[in-house]
């Protein structure tokens, strides 16, 4: 019992803080300004993490390789400390692949989430309050997914249907990465 409380513990702490630093490199993507309050959030939440690894890794021009490296880093101690806990032992050096393996696939899924997460909030707000202050951020941030979406799809009667699309596409992305975990762990 003890075990699977330090387990949800560690998911939910090493998801936030990934999913924190997967957004710090999406606004370092989209360019979104750095003086925007949801950026300054984001920045300084994230600070901590990624002021050592700005020392030795620089931003690109449209990747924050910093971000994505420390988002890879949290999502590499989050499967071994889960398996650690699960299993009561050291991380043999045998499972480190998979260990990697399962890193990507957690950032991956931290991605996912995030996408969701981000056009639900879009898609409410733009029901219930379309003027809200942080409508203008959740345009920028879910542009760059929706854009093309709304170019491919129709608009019957003025709705908007990108957002229903790429809702489905991020699930249906979910369960490819399920299966292939299931392929590749059996679990």
């Amino acid at each position: 019992m003890l075990g699977d409380i330090f387990l949800i513990l560690i998911e939910i702490g090493s998801s936030l803080i990934g999913a924190t630093l997967i957004a710090r490199a999406w606004i370092h993507a989209i360019r979104l300004h750095p003086f925007n309050p949801v950026s300054q959030a984001i920045y300084q939440a994230t600070n901590w993490l990624i002021q050592p690894f700005r020392k030795v890794i620089h931003a690109g021009k449209f990747f924050d390789w910093a971000s994505l490296i420390a988002a890879f880093l949290v999502a590499f101690v989050s499967v071994a400390l889960r398996w650690m806990v699960a299993y009561s032992a050291i991380l043999p050096a045998s499972i480190l692949p998979a260990t990697i393996g399962g890193a990507v696939i957690t950032l991956s899924t931290w991605a996912l989430d995030l996408v969701i997460l981000l056009t639900i909030a879009q898609a409410i707000l733009s029901w219930v309050n379309p003027m809200a202050t942080i409508m203008p951020v959740l345009r920028v941030l879910t542009e760059p997914l929706l854009g093309p979406l709304r170019r491919i799809l129709p608009a019957p009667g003025g709705i908007d249907l990108s957002p229903i699309a790429l809702l489905i596409l991020a699930q249906i992305s979910m369960v490819i990465i399920k299966r292939i975990v299931f392929a590749l762990i059996g679990v």
